[in-house]
C-alpha cells in the first residue's frame, strides 16, 4: 500500500472552490474519531450495522470484536467491511468511509502495541490484556482486525461542499 494514496475530488459532488484535503489530514481525522460504526454482510446477504471504537494505527484502522459476536460471525464468511465515522449534520464537519478487507490480528506483540493504542486513546476502560492472539477484558476475550483501507470518501460539509476519494494501491 502506498503511503499517499490518489486523490480524486468529484465535480459533480464539490463546490468550484473545494479542494481534496491532503491525505495526512484524512489520517488525522481518523487517528482522532472516537466512533465507527462498521456495516458487515450476514450469510444470507442482509446488512448488518454496529457502532464501535476503533484505532488508526500503521495505515489501518483496527476494531476488536467478540467470537460469538454477530459481526465477527459476518466476518467469517465475508471480510468485506465499510467502516464510517463524522457528523451527524447535513452543513458542517466532515464524514468519512473506509472500504476495506478484515484481517485478524493474532500476533501477542502487534496486540500488545494496539491494546496501549486503545487506551491511550479511549482511557482505562478499554485496558486489554493480551493472551494467545487474543484481547482479553474481564471474563471474555476479542479478536482483532485490521482494515488497510482499499479506498476511502470524504464529505466536506458546508461551504464548501466537497467529495474525495483516495485509493490506494
Amino acid at each position: 500500500m502506498p503511503n499517499t494514496p490518489q486523490a480524486h475530488l468529484d465535480p459533480r459532488y464539490s463546490d468550484p472552490t473545494a479542494t481534496a484535503p491532503p491525505w495526512p489530514d484524512t489520517e488525522e481525522l481518523l487517528a482522532g474519531a472516537e466512533l465507527f460504526w462498521i456495516s458487515t454482510v450476514r450469510p444470507d446477504g442482509r446488512p448488518h450495522v454496529t457502532p464501535l471504537p476503533a484505532v488508526w494505527s500503521d495505515g489501518a484502522l483496527h476494531f476488536c470484536t467478540g467470537p460469538e459476536e454477530r459481526k465477527a460471525k459476518n466476518l467469517a464468511g465475508n471480510p468485506q467491511v465499510v467502516l464510517t465515522t463524522g457528523t451527524n449534520t447535513w452543513d458542517k464537519g466532515y464524514d468519512l468511509v473506509v472500504e476495506g478487507e478484515a484481517v485478524r490480528v493474532a500476533d501477542d506483540d502487534r496486540l500488545r502495541e494496539l491494546a496501549a493504542a486503545w487506551e491511550a486513546k479511549y482511557g482505562s476502560f478499554w485496558h486489554f490484556e493480551v493472551r494467545e492472539g487474543y484481547f482479553h477484558h474481564g471474563p471474555g476475550r476479542a479478536l482483532v482486525f485490521a482494515v488497510a483501507p482499499r479506498t476511502v470518501f470524504g464529505f466536506g460539509k458546508g461551504e464548501p461542499f466537497s467529495q474525495t476519494r483516495w485509493r490506494f494501491g
